[in-house]
């Protein structure tokens, strides 16, 4: 590969005495500067950046493919970093005031790919002097706003350049976001093999609110008390995932689609001696999976049970009721009674409770208030395992 030639253009004379002034100061130190000096220095470095990022847009603009390729392949750069750079400065020049604010320092590189993706989404027909003075607008919203408040100013640029066309612009511009959300939905699991799941999901908007909202109603009680007046706790990951495991659980079977006409349900098989905790073996699952028995055990105290008597080949010989699961009038009982979780120094209220049976159901205890006393999951779950 052989060396430029001593660059000739402007724009490429300009370069070169940029990076020889630059390192010249390579080995300079600055724990002379004082705090007024840093920070102008800062600023105006920053301002340096936005004006040479322009500049490289403009030039990455002018480039053919194969000098683009080149351009990567020479700076180690990946092609989409160096193809982003080819689409700014292809925005650009439709943009002229994007471009010179960029150009004078006035924006950073990430303001200005926020603005100009705000300009695009415009309609197509809305006239030009319009377009102008929103693009006048968020340059000057720029000059106080970070990236990510311009995102959401520009997606109420029509209440600013055209309020009498806003609302029927909202409309089709949320129902082209709800289309593409809903072709956009996916949902997908894994089982790990080693007692965990993991998966990932996409949503429309409306229902990711709504799951968001669900979950903090379990993982963030009133019980909380707020760190500082007017700002409440905020549960962590763990918390919300733990509140999404009981939003599975409560989720009340009959309210669920019929598979073949019966609701759907989760079958777990277990021997009696397992249920009644004189052995502790696995539970299979109808899906496949096995849990311990200390949890079905736990799942059957908010349960309906269906007893089923198996011959060796496991053969169905009889099949039982469902029973043994507390009524909502006991529930509001036992919750009026116990005012929350029983365990000393828990404070979780009765709404977030399970209800446990103090004799063993497995044994024969009654499925009544004498009887009966509100735990939290956690401590549900703990009395399960200890027994």
């Amino acid at each position: 590969m052989t060396a430029m030639a001593t660059p000739r253009h402007r724009v490429s004379v300009t370069v070169a005495q940029m990076r020889d002034l630059a390192g010249s100061v390579t080995d300079a130190s600055v724990w002379s500067m004082d705090a007024a000096e840093t920070t102008t220095t800062l600023i105006a470095l920053t301002r340096l950046k936005a004006q040479v990022a322009e500049l490289e847009a403009r030039v990455a603009e002018h480039a053919d493919d194969e000098q683009v390729d080149a351009w990567a392949h020479r700076t180690r750069q990946t092609k989409p970093a160096v193809l982003g750079q080819v689409k700014l400065g292809q925005a650009l020049v439709t943009r002229g005031q994007v471009r010179d604010a960029l150009a004078a320092g006035d924006l950073v590189v990430e303001q200005a790919r926020v603005i100009v993706t705000a300009l695009d989404q415009l309609p197509g027909d809305l006239d030009t002097a319009l377009v102008d003075r929103a693009e006048r607008h968020l340059i000057a919203a720029g000059r106080e706003h970070t990236a990510p408040t311009l995102r959401i100013l520009g997606k109420r640029l029509m209440d600013v350049v055209a309020p009498d066309l806003a609302d029927a612009y909202e409309a089709r511009q949320l129902a082209r976001e709800e289309r593409d959300a809903l072709l956009a939905t996916t949902f997908t699991m894994v089982d790990d093999g080693h007692g965990k799941c993991h998966g990932k999901f996409t949503v429309p908007s409306l229902h990711g609110a709504a799951l968001k909202k669900m979950l903090l109603a379990i993982a963030a009680p009133k019980r909380q008390e707020p760190q500082e007046p007017g700002v409440p706790l905020r549960p962590g990951p763990e918390r919300r995932g733990r509140a999404f495991c009981e939003l599975i659980e409560r989720y009340p079977a009959d309210q669920l689609p019929q598979t073949g006409g019966v609701s759907a349900t989760i079958v777990v098989t277990m021997t009696l001696e397992a249920l009644e905790g004189r052995l502790e073996q696995a539970a299979l699952l109808d899906t496949g999976e096995r849990i311990s028995a200390s949890t079905a055990r736990r799942l059957a105290c908010e349960a309906g049970i269906i007893p089923a008597v198996l011959g060796g080949t496991s053969e169905v010989l009889d099949l039982g009721r469902t029973r043994r699961f507390h009524t909502k009038a006991q529930r509001t009982a036992i919750g009026i009674r116990d005012k929350g979780c029983t365990e000393p120094g828990c404070d979780w209220p009765p709404a977030m409770c399970h209800v446990h049976h103090d004799i063993p159901w497995s044994r024969g205890g009654p499925t009544d208030v004498e009887h009966g006393r509100l735990l939290c999951p956690k401590h549900h779950t703990r009395f399960h395992r200890r027994t």
